[in-house]
């Protein structure tokens, strides 16, 4: 994949005026673009629907964590919305997710469609280990992704979201097809905001991150295109370093 293929635009905006203005401007720059929980809340699907009728890949981050039966139901109405990749919480266990593949795949093949890619989330961006002790886990956040990651391979998805920080330890002990997914995703000027675990576009790819998703630094800025391209010159500069090296 190229750069602008790697590169995953959140649309974490509150209308769906807002979210259309940034499709069209960025269509032809970005490579897909992420759905999350308030402006499907807001607008629901049938914005996604437009999305990918113009042509556009679209995750659905929704982050379905529920018991299984209703989980395969969210993931067959998500497949069947035509997004690329959409997720669900490891957390939920392994009975929940493969019930979520088998659904995903059945759906595919009753449609004739193409299956739509399942990412489990680990341990969330903004969580670091005071977060964790608050919620039961005596563990470090790169133990705790460690042990989900491994969960959710076993149980047939087919990758996950974690942040920049744990990508390399999670090439080590997953399948070269398994898909890695870095939010938390700041140029090398950019502002953290409320991510606690975060990387640079190149540190992330260099690490192994398949996709990168990057949301305020582009849809804040005063010009998301011109922002956009910088980020790509930022994942490009590892591309062409890898290749002088090689």
């Amino acid at each position: 994949m190229t750069a602008k293929d790697k590169l995953i635009v959140a649309l974490d905006v509150k209308t769906k005026r807002e979210a259309t203005e940034l499709v069209d401007r960025l269509k032809d720059v970005v490579g897909m673009f992420k759905v999350g929980s308030q402006l499907f809340t807001t607008v629901g699907p049938q914005l996604v629907k437009e999305i990918i009728a113009a042509g556009n890949n679209v995750f659905l981050d929704l982050k379905f964590h529920d018991i299984p039966h209703q989980v395969a139901g969210s993931a067959t109405a998500a497949a069947e919305l035509g997004v690329k990749l959409f997720t669900l919480h490891a957390s939920g266990g392994s009975d929940m997710m493969k019930s979520a593949v088998d659904a995903v795949a059945e759906s595919a093949t009753r449609n004739g469609t193409v299956r739509s890619k399942i990412l489990a989330v680990s341990v969330l961006t903004s969580i670091d280990a005071t977060t964790l002790e608050q919620i039961g886990f005596n563990e470090s956040p790169a133990a705790a992704v460690e042990r989900l990651v491994r969960l959710a391979e076993s149980s047939g998805v087919d990758g996950c979201v974690s942040s920049p920080q744990e990508t390399a330890a999670i090439r080590t002990h997953t399948s070269n097809s398994f898909l890695i997914v870095n939010p938390g995703i700041r140029p090398v000027s950019g502002d953290e905001g409320d991510q606690k675990r975060v990387a640079t576009p190149a540190t992330a790819l260099k690490a192994g991150a398949d996709y990168l998703v990057v949301g305020r630094p582009i849809t804040s800025a005063a010009d998301p295109v011109a922002a956009t391209i910088a980020i790509i010159e930022e994942m490009q500069t590892l591309e062409r370093t890898t290749t002088t090296n090689v």
